[in-house]
């Protein structure tokens, strides 16, 4: 179906078009700066800062508050994330966590029923599903400390977009649709997502989010309060305890962001930096890469099956490892370093046997260690200056608990489904958790959220990151593979076929485009194969001695990568 757009945008919809039509071979090349997204719009907005003189940071958070605009079913406010902010000038990166926490009231039986089972409806779509949230916070403490412009500022261009409405995209106007039925028990919700007579908005429709814009302009006013504090957070209160929630104004005043250190691996010369705990996407990347080192993978061949069977080994154990380790560090002591030590990654790769696959029922959680988390959306920007931000956010499922507090136009996240509701039972993306990640007050939720930064001679490489639920950690160790390895320019990788195995269930998925015959040997080597829907949408950045380079994945149709 064509794009539809006024005059307005119809120039951001013919940059789509152009980009959809090269995306796959050709990465779009800049002097300058460039911003990946996954929605032109706020691609577009923050291209303008970069163009304003402004930093990486600046263009992050404006891009951050577009989408909460643009891409209501992952962009948010209601929700939260990473960010990883490289510092040219220090030569530093920084994580900036933001993840939504716990209530007080919060407990580790919350989702059970009398016979200690599972309840998904709660932590799923009703008041108790949601967390604290943290974008807020999380973007004030970002461009306070790192950003050169002011609140006003970088959101004005999303304030626009709230009061004056946006084109629905085809992409917008299917995704509506589809979660229409979540809508239809939160009138507050419907009231902004169907039209006035009840009817869905189609492509070429204008979607006004006055109530957004309001809240916007709060937070532009009075900053991280004008969220946390006041008439906005009053009526988040009111709207998750009318739904059966527990979060309290005291809960929405306790919450902090808070910068943590970076995990940092080394892969074939490269510096791999990416986000530590609560985030189990770092340390797992950088466990997998370690494993892999111990592989000629380029010389085996870009997804031959000897090249997808040790990465599928590797995914495994890796996930394995994820179920029993990974947890909130501020509540749990998370082996960081034994996970990404070398020497384990040795050991790991010592276990794999190069022509049969290893059942997951004989894998468990390594015992002795060496010494010592699907709707999301990911960008990332570098600038003039030679900073660079990934910033990976979400709402958990698409539009989150699909729940709008009324007055508010804020989506609300359902998060705390990404804790252990009972260790052993899996999560709404089939992952497995434990004791570590069992529900706790104000406890941060385990994620698989990947902002990553690959750096050579010290200097941003690759900017990187994908939503994906259980998918993002193995979606982007596939793009740093497919570049580091295969020597894949990025939209090379970035269209390239993916594979995912996540310990349990014992299944190895795949996307359409690995042939026949692989698939066929990777069947005689054991591995249980199912072909897939395609998995992530990674917006990815490259700097090298010619320029900058971003390339959008071609799974999602409304991406783009754009720069000056």
């Amino acid at each position: 179906m064509p794009l539809m757009a006024d005059p307005n945008t119809r120039k951001f919809d013919q940059d789509k078009a152009i980009f959809s039509h090269h995306a796959r071979h050709h990465p779009v090349w800049a002097q300058h700066g460039m911003v990946a997204s996954q929605e032109a719009l706020a691609t577009q907005i923050g291209v303008d800062i970069l163009k304003q003189g402004g930093n990486a940071v600046d263009a992050a958070v404006a891009v951050g508050y577009a989408l909460a605009v643009t891409l209501p079913r992952a962009g948010n406010i209601g929700g939260g994330g990473f960010m990883l902010v490289y510092l040219a000038k220090e030569q530093r990166t920084i994580a900036i966590d933001y993840r939504e926490m716990a209530p007080k009231q919060a407990h580790r039986d919350m989702y059970l029923d009398e016979q200690g089972n599972p309840v998904k409806k709660l932590s799923r779509s009703h008041g108790l599903a949601v967390g604290i949230p943290g974008t807020v916070m999380g973007f004030e403490l970002a461009l306070s400390k790192y950003g050169t412009m002011s609140r006003k500022q970088v959101m004005e261009p999303a304030i626009k977009l709230a009061q004056d409405g946006i084109i629905v995209t085809s992409d917008l106007a299917n995704s509506l649709r589809v979660m229409n039925r979540r809508f239809q028990q939160w009138p507050s919700s419907v009231e902004i997502f169907n039209k006035d007579n009840g009817s869905f908005f189609e492509p070429g429709d204008r979607l006004i989010q006055q109530d957004l814009a309001a809240s916007l302009v709060k937070i532009s006013t009075q900053g991280s309060q004008g969220f946390y504090q006041g008439e906005t957070a009053k009526r988040i209160i009111e709207a998750v305890q009318q739904a059966g929630g527990i979060i309290t104004l005291d809960d929405f005043s306790a919450y902090r962001a808070i910068e943590r250190a970076p995990v940092i691996g080394e892969y074939r010369g490269h510096k791999i930096v990416s986000m530590p705990a609560p985030s189990s996407g770092g340390i797992h990347i950088i466990q997998m890469l370690n494993t892999l080192s111990h592989f000629p993978l380029s010389t085996l061949g870009h997804n031959s099956a000897a090249t997808i069977h040790v990465m599928t080994e590797a995914m495994r154990r890796a996930y394995a490892d994820r179920s029993h380790y990974l947890g909130d560090p501020d509540f749990v002591d998370v082996p960081t370093k034994s996970l990404t030590s070398d020497a384990y990654g040795q050991q790991l790769a010592k276990q794999i046997n190069p022509e049969k696959a290893t059942p997951s029922s004989e894998i468990s959680p390594t015992k002795k260690l060496p010494f010592e988390s699907n709707e999301t959306t990911h960008f990332s920007v570098v600038d003039k200056f030679g900073n660079a931000v990934s910033n990976t956010y979400t709402l958990n499922f698409s539009y989150g608990s699909g729940l709008v507090a009324k007055g508010t136009g804020i989506l609300l996240n359902n998060e705390m489904d990404d804790f252990s509701a009972k260790p052993g039972t899996p999560n709404g993306f089939g992952l497995i958790g434990g004791e570590a990640n069992a529900v706790a007050p104000y406890k941060r939720p385990l994620s698989s959220m990947t902002p990553t930064i690959v750096l050579k001679d010290n200097k941003p490489y690759i900017v990187t990151g994908s939503p994906g639920g259980s998918r993002i950690i193995t979606t982007t160790l596939q793009l740093i593979l497919n570049v580091i390895d295969h020597n894949m320019n990025i939209a090379e990788a970035s269209a390239a076929p993916r594979i995912h195995h996540q310990w349990l269930p014992d299944v190895l998925r795949i996307e359409q485009g690995i042939s026949k015959d692989t698939v066929d040997l990777l069947r005689k080597k054991g591995h249980q194969i199912k072909l897939k829907s395609s998995m992530g949408s990674t917006q990815t950045i490259m700097k090298t001695s010619t320029g900058v380079y971003g390339a959008s994945d071609p799974r999602r149709p409304s991406a783009l990568s754009a720069g000056h």
